[in-house]
């Protein structure tokens, strides 16, 4: 059985880099849309900024790249870029035979790229190249991370925090835009239609199966129910049952049937919803969060943060 500090690690390394991308992404679709001072835009800015946990909509007269801004580099802020990948990185340093030198280069070079003195003035002058260069490091990280490293349990735990952080991320950000029927509609503009599909990197394989036609309706099933798409909710908890049910055996007997029994729950429910809970998501989208809550206490509960006589033979 692996360390529980080894797993814990491993664990929010897959969160607070997953955390990082989903930022950025959300933020550059943001400073895009509002190059055009319309409704629309204005739309997408409130999106981008409730779909960002404990933030508020711009203040009178804030830029958007003034808040973009303190999402990246802003050390107080403990949800920002800066600090999830400075994070991520104590993480990895503190596992670091656990992790090839590959995985390590990559976090390394993406945490001196967001430290760097001159990283604030780089944004500045080419905010939307700045951001997709961030973004394809990310990905080439977990590129290293596949393909690299062993296909074990730290690799499982690895990819189990980047699933749960992604499937409350986009869940919290399909609940902003259907969550509250009393609310206005959020989706009824084709600019911030496309800008939420593009906020989950899902604009092209929505397109291919839904071609050009953006209904808000099919945005919200392709992000929750799709199957294959690697980031709707129920490929995410799918992936999360998978690898808690490969764990389990490692598990004490007396915990063995907690994550991977919630993980199974919230998986089941995904895949046998009817079009009446699609037509009124917001149970179900503060469900998935809540479940994701759940599991991840499980998980501490399970393999992390357990009583020691568990773990001892009388």
């Amino acid at each position: 059985m692996m360390l529980a500090r080894v797993a814990d690690s491993l664990y929010w390394i897959g969160r607070y880099v997953e955390r990082a991308e989903h930022l950025c992404r959300i933020s550059d679709v943001m400073l895009t849309a509002t190059l055009d001072d319309s409704e629309a835009a204005a739309t997408v800015a409130h999106i981008a900024m409730a779909a960002m946990e404990d933030r508020e909509d711009l203040a009178p007269g804030q830029l958007p790249m003034d808040a973009v801004r303190s999402l990246l580099f802003d050390r107080e802020d403990l949800s920002s870029v800066v600090n999830s990948l400075a994070r991520a990185r104590e993480n990895a340093r503190q596992v670091r035979d656990q992790i090839t030198t590959e995985i390590w280069e990559r976090l390394n070079m993406l945490y001196l790229r967001i430290t760097h003195p001159n990283a604030e003035y780089e944004f500045s002058q080419a905010s939307t190249a700045y951001l997709h260069g961030v973004i394809a490091d990310l990905h080439l990280f977990k590129g290293s991370t596949d393909s690299t490293m062993s296909h074990g349990q730290g690799w499982r735990f690895l990819l189990l925090g980047v699933h749960l952080e992604r499937a409350q991320r986009i869940a919290r950000l399909l609940d902003v835009c259907f969550g509250d029927p009393s609310a206005p509609e959020a989706l009824t503009e084709h600019l911030a239609q496309m800008a939420v599909l593009r906020m989950a990197c899902a604009l092209e394989p929505y397109l291919r199966v839904y071609t050009a036609e953006i209904n808000p309706l099919f945005v919200l099933q392709f992000l929750l129910f799709d199957e294959d798409f690697p980031r709707s909710i129920r490929f995410s908890t799918s992936r999360i049952e998978d690898y808690l049910d490969r764990l389990a055996p490692h598990a004490s007997v007396q915990n063995r049937a907690g994550p991977e029994r919630l993980a199974g729950r919230l998986k089941a429910r995904l895949e046998f919803a009817d079009l009446d809970e699609t037509l009124a998501p917001g149970a179900i989208l503060s469900g998935v969060v809540a479940e994701c809550s759940r599991i991840h206490d499980a998980i501490y509960e399970t393999f992390i943060d357990y009583p020691l006589e568990q773990r001892l033979h009388a």
